[in-house]
């Protein structure tokens, strides 16, 4: 009897929206400049390096058969927290994603979905968690994924358009608790917090 694994979905209610034309400051450090990006298509001169240059009167195009996918491989084992994802429903009409699937790996043969999001005509900055696995409390919120492989996939499009345009991609790791006093190994979990200093 084989089990099936629910993959989470993200509705637009979930999601943090900024600004339209500007970054949020987020606390989660960006990571993205430490993998190697590569889309399935582009455009000539709309082509990866448009996701990460800052500026969202640029965006990667693509120009393929669908599925279209943003894969970014990443020398070393990573810890992902979330994605922010700039794009404009205004501006871009039918080449706006409406459902994007993420997948995490080791390697391009074992990538397994970890999250669905579904985008309601998106504009501006879009920042939702990788995973749907909580720490433990509500309070604590989501689990990072440990990957070398990221691969975000456009399934569908507004209005079921063919090819798509992503004005801007940051990839977000976890926010890391600095110990006051430099303890190397401080305490993570609440329970353990509480009890970290004398009253």
């Amino acid at each position: 009897m084989s089990s099936i694994k629910r993959i989470p979905e993200t509705s637009s209610d979930s999601l943090l929206a900024a600004e339209p034309r500007k970054a949020a400051s987020l606390p989660w450090p960006d990571i993205g400049h430490l993998g190697k990006w590569s889309v399935s298509s582009y455009k000539f001169g709309f082509g990866s390096e448009c996701l990460r240059d800052g500026d969202p009167d640029t965006f990667w195009h693509s120009d393929g058969p669908q599925p279209h996918f943003i894969t970014i491989e990443f020398p070393r084992k990573v810890a992902i927290q979330k994605l922010s994802v700039y794009l404009s429903f205004l501006l871009d009409d039918s080449y706006t994603p409406s459902t994007l699937a993420i997948r995490a790996g080791t390697g391009p043969s074992d990538l397994q979905d970890v999250r669905i999001a579904n985008l309601e005509k998106p504009e501006g900055w879009i920042t939702f968690d990788v995973s749907a696995e909580m720490v433990g409390d509500e309070d604590e919120g989501f689990k990072p994924v440990y990957c070398y492989i990221l691969q975000i996939i456009v399934v569908a499009n507004h209005m079921s358009g063919k090819d798509t345009h992503v004005r801007g991609l940051r990839v977000l790791g976890p926010v890391e608790d600095k110990a006051a006093d430099g303890d190397p190994f401080p305490f993570r979990s609440n329970n353990f917090k509480m009890y970290e200093s004398i009253r």
